[in-house]
């Protein structure tokens, strides 16, 4: 005679085989795509106790329908360069999930775009914006075009040649795309100014990270680091540890890097490493962040540059290399998977005690695992990377009413809305039986709000 928890251990099994069989499918379905399938991978492998206790989700294939796009569109974008040569680049929008608001994500700018890389973070998407409380769906978008080297015009041609082919499918209550790597505030207004012409009217709300004179919102451009620190800084609170007097090394050097290492100085921290993508500076003495700043957003240099105006910073080659700097918090904010298992290692045999990932997935399935055996305290991407698009979406409530908030005002909500990722992921992982699994409970909470939505929505 079985008992119940025989009976109980036989249905978590058939629990386990179902996930691994839909697993299955997403690797045959979309073959050569490892970083979606790393994306997919991480969020089944927390759902077992959800499914376990909540079978209706089986029952109606959330795992099936989830895990494919709604819609996804690739297509060409044809381009003049200043000596008059055609160019042909690829564009993509993945429509991923609309169940719970819009579809909303960035558009990146990167030779590396391709199918895989925009369905991996169009599929993040879905579960990070479920977690910031606020009505909006998952979706992103791209092109393998590299604006590095290029001259405005011809940032301006190919911006304007992709929104030509994009227009279709976005909209304020449709898509709303924003910015990602290699697409900032220039690229926005590009994009903006070319929709606007097309459809003959002035819809603010259909992209975000705009110009503050014509929509944008203040502090969209600190809001992912920001957001960042404030989600680390509540989980170091929960072990009496902050980051005053900690020593902090952030990778990258773009606009979350650079707001990242701002926070966390005001919070008292001493920022001794930063990156780009040919090597990492380290300064003993603490960064400087106006250094920093106008190497980057000013000049637009490498960041190589740093030592001319620090003699006493060490410049060294290859950004990886940036995971040996010993250091109290690692705040990953340049690009996905730059933390393998042997840059984990590293951290973890110089006595890291918190890691915040601030880019999307930048830290392997190895390395995460790493970290949380050797009680590392780690914050995931999709809970604490959603600062962007939270105050994205706070631009879109703006538009919505013609008003504009202060940066107070939106620091603010941008602050609350983080306390309650982190309080919602630390729930969801508690009720759920992995107390302190802060991956675990923010793929839980992000993905009950979606999938209890899709089931209320009926087969569609």
């Amino acid at each position: 005679m079985k008992t119940l928890e025989n009976i109980q251990q036989t249905y978590t099994e058939s629990v386990q085989h179902y996930i691994a069989q839909v697993f299955e499918t997403v690797k045959k379905r979309n073959p050569h795509e490892m970083e979606f399938h790393q994306a997919v991978k991480e969020v089944f492998d927390s759902l077992i106790p959800v499914l376990v206790k909540n079978p209706h989700y089986v029952n109606q294939a959330i795992l099936e329908r989830i895990v494919e796009p709604e819609r996804v569109i690739s297509f060409r974008v044809p381009w003049v360069d200043d000596e008059g040569n055609v160019k042909v680049n690829r564009g993509y929008r993945v429509q991923f999930n609309s169940a719970i608001g819009p579809y909303k994500g960035g558009l990146r700018f990167h030779p590396s775009v391709n199918a895989s890389i925009i369905k991996f973070l169009g599929f993040e998407q879905i579960f990070k914006n479920s977690l910031t409380g606020q009505p909006i769906g998952g979706g992103k978008g791209g092109a393998d075009f590299d604006p590095k080297g290029k001259s405005n015009g011809e940032i301006m041609r190919f911006c304007q040649s992709f929104m030509s082919e994009l227009s279709r499918y976005i909209g304020p209550d449709t898509d709303v795309p924003a910015g990602d790597i290699g697409v900032g505030a220039r690229e926005i207004g590009f994009l903006f100014g070319q929709y606007k012409k097309m459809r003959g009217g002035f819809e603010a709300g259909v992209l975000t990270g705009k110009g503050i004179g014509y929509g944008g919102s203040l502090a969209r451009k600190e809001a992912t680091g920001y957001g960042t620190v404030y989600f680390v800084e509540e989980m170091l609170k929960d072990k009496n540890l902050s980051f005053k007097g900690s020593t902090v090394v952030v990778s990258g050097s773009g606009n979350v890097s650079i707001y990242a290492i701002e926070k966390a100085m005001q919070l008292g921290a001493k920022v001794v490493a930063c990156s780009d993508s040919n090597g990492y500076i380290y300064d003993k003495n603490g960064l400087n962040l106006e250094t920093i700043k106008h190497i980057k957003e000013v000049e637009k240099l490498r960041i190589s540059e740093y030592v001319t105006e620090h003699p006493d910073a060490i410049y060294t080659e290859n950004c990886n290399g940036i995971w040996s700097v010993p250091c109290d918090i690692a705040l990953p904010c340049a690009t996905q998977n730059e933390i393998d298992h042997h840059s984990a290692q590293l951290l973890v045999s110089n006595g890291v005690k918190a890691v915040g990932e601030g880019a999307n997935m930048p830290s392997t399935l190895e390395a995460i695992e790493i970290f949380l055996e050797n009680n590392v305290l780690f914050a995931p991407a999709k809970a604490a990377n959603a600062g962007g698009v939270s105050v994205s979406a706070l631009e879109m409530a703006q538009n919505s009413t013609r008003l504009s908030w202060t940066f107070e005002e939106v620091d603010s909500k941008l602050h609350q809305i983080m306390k309650n990722i982190y309080t919602n992921s630390k729930e969801a992982a508690q009720q759920y039986g992995a107390p302190g699994n802060l991956v675990v409970g923010a793929n839980i909470a992000g993905f009950v709000k979606v999938a209890d939505a899709m089931i209320e929505q009926g087969i569609i």
